[in-house]
């Protein structure tokens, strides 16, 4: 019996057993009828172009998508805009199709819990029409010169992900015994044979042409393919896939570093490649080939990739924005969500459950619960549960030497760290190194921001060193590159980390130093120029809530001829500074405040040095909606050196006293702590 009838027995199994998959499956049902009642289930004649490209060209949101519409030309964004244009239609029709093939799916999974036959004729008209339709599309003649260029959509990428959500629609109606007629059947052969073509071709460009095997499109094109193969019970040419050069176990020895976490270093792309090879698994199980042990050369394995996933998520369950990639969209969440159930399905990994509740909260769950398709077709038995215990299980401190990251968590203290050290990332990159997300078990205070859609013209904004949580030189991004970590401790008492670049830079060395116990979270920062001209050394903060300072004066407008707006690029809006701190004693005290009532609070200390400034500075929102400001903290030198040192504390601020040049004191409720910085050792506690 294959793995895709257990599918289909499973989800009628649980929508007979468990109370909310009967739910669930009568809402999906009832959205499908919504969906009817509307007229918008017809697909669109024209192929789609670059969903990136939907994006409002003044506040650089993601335009907003009604599924209810069943055609459009004036586009929304949540302020308000109207926009038109062909990029933005394109765009649209990107959505629409992938709307309309989830649909087919959803339909052919509400059929198999419900068994009304309707939905299964409506999952076999959408998928008949696409099929009589693909051999129309053009290879798209709008596509741009970077692309490998699909039929459907302007992207090969694109249109590989949209077949394999058709296809798995396919074959769950086959598994239930729908009938296609022999005119159906022929369109559905015919799509089968043209996309096979085609991503043998995309495949034959990627891997020989452009020598780029460990290419994120690559597992993509291999799923599609593997969808291919096991629609039609094609079990050899399935396993040759695996096996071929850029195939499935070689893509994952390329494609995934020896620590699990996918090359790029972005953690929506690390979710991308998983949930490619997780599909490709599940047409495998169905030639009687099981790859979800499957190791790469180096060990890489689906099971790694998810726990990596378990251990980058902060407590609430969000993942870190690292790199490209967005920090909150709803179809991200619903491929988190389709990610996590599989993780706890096949390897039982509980660290997921964090994640997972989060996913389901952004896909509208006021609770967590699980809710939509992806609970419905890939959640476990009753089994496997999302327990309350489960999220709030301690974790410890994690390196991943090889991609370049480290988590800082110690079970007392509600504050953990991420920081970022290693390789670029290629085209996914950004100038970030040395960057650190400070965590609170309530929320992250300073994520990653991700990015914006890349059809925005912000998009180099959030790849710049200013928009991030380290140094820059001189107003200027760093240069791509990659640090170390020389050193990672962790002890019952405390994690410390110690990173290092000389590169982002000529004649620069950057070393961060974290120390983190059960009270506070040291951050000791020391930058040394090896030229001879100063430059203005720039620590930079982005937090998501703006700090509170007695000591913060807001600036006047004469204080802004002092203190003029910084440029970072000609094409990118000037950050201008709006406020400045006057030490009391070198120690300037702010805090966060995490929740309404107050009840959450983070308390930063930062020596402010001599011949230093600690000033505020606006800039772009986050990624989600980049038109919303918000408060930076800019602690600069001008100099040939220059040390910035912060402590963050839960409950009450720290006071911090320079004892030596190697030697700080860290007072808290009257206790001192004395740290010390030893070249060769780093950061002591004495």
């Amino acid at each position: 019996m294959s793995d895709a009838v257990k599918v289909s027995e499973t989800i009628r199994a649980k929508v007979q057993r468990l109370a909310w998959a009967s739910e669930v499956a009568n809402s999906l049902k009832e959205e499908i009828d919504g969906l009817q009642a509307s007229g918008s289930l017809m697909i669109p004649l024209e192929p789609g172009g670059w969903w990136h490209q939907y994006v409002c060209p003044q506040h650089h949101t993601e335009l907003l998508f009604d599924p209810f519409i069943a055609d459009a030309t004036q586009f929304h964004c949540p302020h308000g805009c109207v926009v038109e244009g062909a990029e933005y239609r394109g765009a649209w029709l990107v959505y629409k199709h992938q709307q309309l093939a989830r649909i087919a799916l959803q339909a052919a999974a509400v059929y198999a819990g419900l068994r009304d036959y309707a939905y299964a004729e409506l999952s076999k008209q959408l998928i008949v029409a696409y099929a009589a339709q693909f051999p129309l599309y053009p290879v798209h003649p709008d596509a741009q010169p970077w692309m490998l260029k699909g039929r459907a959509f302007h992207q090969a990428l694109t249109e590989s992900i949209w077949s394999t959500t058709l296809i798995r629609a396919y074959v769950l109606l086959m598994d239930e015994g729908v009938i296609f007629s022999s005119d159906e059947q022929r369109k559905v052969d015919t799509f089968h044979h043209l996309l096979e073509e085609s991503m043998r071709a995309y495949r034959g460009i990627l891997i020989h042409e452009r020598n780029n095997a460990e290419n994120n499109y690559t597992a993509w094109l291999n799923a599609s393919l593997a969808c291919v193969y096991a629609a039609r019970g094609e079990r050899h040419e399935l396993e040759a896939l695996v096996e071929a050069e850029g195939g499935f176990r070689h893509h994952l020895s390329i494609g995934v570093k020896p620590d699990q976490l996918e090359f790029e270093g972005s953690t929506y792309y690390h979710v991308f490649v998983l949930r490619a090879y997780l599909i490709f698994a599940e047409m495998a199980k169905r030639c009687a080939k099981d790859l979800y042990t499957c190791e790469g050369s180096l060990g890489q394995s689906m099971r790694g990739m998810v726990e990596a996933l378990a251990e980058l998520a902060d407590d609430q369950g969000v993942l870190p924005a690292l790199h490209d990639g967005p920090m909150e969209r709803l179809p991200y969440a619903r491929e988190i969500a389709e990610v996590a159930e599989l993780g706890l399905s096949h390897y039982a990994v509980e660290g997921l459950m964090p994640i997972l509740r989060e996913a389901y909260r952004q896909m509208g769950s006021a609770d967590g619960s699980r809710c939509g398709l992806e609970a419905l077709l890939y959640s476990a038995t009753a089994s496997i549960a999302i327990h309350p215990e489960a999220l709030t299980k301690p974790r410890g401190s994690k390196l991943w030497p090889s991609s370049g990251f480290a988590v800082g968590r110690h079970a007392d203290n509600p504050l953990s760290f991420l920081v970022d050290f290693g390789e670029h990332g290629g085209a996914h990159g950004h100038l970030d190194k040395l960057h650190l997300s400070l965590m609170h078990k309530d929320q992250t205070l300073t994520p990653d921001f991700g990015v914006v859609p890349y059809g925005s013209t912000l998009r180099p904004w959030f790849g710049e060193t200013a928009s991030h949580n380290t140094v820059s030189l001189g107003g200027k991004s760093q240069a791509e590159h990659t640090g170390r970590c020389l050193r990672f401790e962790q002890t019952e008492a405390s994690t410390y980390v110690w990173l290092q670049s000389d590169s982002a830079y000529v004649g620069c060395r950057l070393n961060r130093h974290l120390f983190l116990t059960s009270d506070w979270l040291l951050d000791w920062f020391e930058v040394t120029l090896k030229r001879d001209d100063p430059q203005s050394i720039e620590w930079w903060m982005h937090p998501m809530v703006a700090p509170l300072s007695e000591e913060l004066k807001e600036l006047s407008f004469a204080d802004k001829v002092q203190y003029p707006p910084i440029l970072i690029q000609e094409n990118l809006p000037d950050l201008p500074i709006v406020g400045s701190y006057t030490p009391v004693a070198s120690n300037v005290q702010m805090k966060y405040l995490l929740s309404s009532d107050g009840s959450a609070q983070i308390h930063q200390t930062a020596l402010v040095l001599p011949d230093q400034e600690l000033l505020t500075v606006r800039t772009p929102g986050h990624s989600i909606d980049p038109s919303v400001p918000l408060t930076a903290l800019l602690h600069r030198q001008m100099g040939k050196q220059a040390r910035f040192i912060h402590v963050y504390r839960v409950g009450a601020g720290a006071t911090i006293g320079l004892l030596g040049k190697d030697h700080l004191g860290i007072t808290t409720d009257g206790h001192t702590t004395t740290v010390q910085l030893l070249p060769e050792q780093g950061l002591l506690i004495v």
